[in-house]
């Protein structure tokens, strides 16, 4: 009786000890960074830095993460599901405050970002300077007048996911198009002409058991003519836990090939 007492108090330790890494690992403050090369770049363009955030929902942004990106990006962009029902607008647009602070920043719509009200997410949006891409595109001008295209689509999981509408009038230069949920990336062919997709929503599995989750965990994929990075995201939904898919957000520096 003894030895079972002492397997399960090693089991309960185990255990708790497990819980504790995946709480852990869900509320890392951890940016990846990562370098790109395209040979379609403007000259003008070469270095840029972009910060990447997704999947935010019921995290407040960590002052730590936006000192350290402060010092290195050109651009902020937040890949859908700022939020979810139940977090408080206040927190929404502190995170938007921070997330501004930064740089240039832009923003579109997740499937859990419809949970809230998104007048007034609107509202806080343009009170914060935050840009959303909402099927439409922004061109970004570098010192030397070379331009890149930065367009954004709905979610898809709302039916709202239109890259064509994204892209329409955008002249041919380099163009990067953000969509929350990573399937929009198949949806492109090349007359879209779209060198680089930025997208989170799966949360590469959050939880994966024996590295095992219904979805792939985030990285980096060629589709084509096409890189698609997909992030784990740096929050959670559910579960305020993570096995195996770490919290992250990222540095992506753009080269010319």
């Amino acid at each position: 009786m003894v030895y079972l007492y002492i397997i399960l108090f090693v089991l309960a330790l185990a255990v708790a000890a497990l819980i504790f890494h995946m709480y852990k690992e869900a509320n890392a403050d951890r940016i990846v960074s990562h370098q790109l090369s395209f040979s379609d770049l403007p000259a003008g363009f070469d270095a840029l830095t972009i910060f990447f955030i997704s999947d935010i929902h019921r995290r407040s942004v960590s002052p730590d993460i936006i000192a350290r990106a402060k010092e290195k990006a050109d651009v902020v962009i937040i890949g859908g599901d700022l939020a979810e029902k139940g977090v408080k607008l206040e927190q929404v647009r502190e995170n938007l405050v921070r997330l501004a602070s930064i740089a240039p920043a832009y923003f579109v719509w997740g499937n859990n970002d419809y949970e809230l009200d998104r007048q007034k997410v609107k509202e806080i949006m343009e009170e914060t300077g935050v840009e959303i891409l909402e099927n439409s595109w922004k061109s970004l001008s570098a010192d030397q007048g070379d331009e890149l295209i930065l367009a954004g689509v709905d979610d898809l999981a709302m039916g709202n996911a239109r890259p064509d509408e994204a892209l329409e009038g955008a002249e041919p230069s380099f163009r990067v198009l953000v969509s929350h949920n990573p399937e929009v990336a198949y949806m492109l062919d090349e007359e879209h002409k779209v060198s680089l997709v930025l997208s989170g929503h799966t949360h590469g599995g959050q939880i994966r058991i024996l590295g095992y989750s219904p979805y792939k965990k985030g990285g980096i994929r060629k589709l084509g003519n096409t890189t698609l990075l997909v992030s784990n995201g740096y929050g959670t939904t559910a579960l305020p836990l993570r096995l195996g898919a770490e919290a992250q957000s990222h540095l992506i520096v753009l080269r010319k090939e």
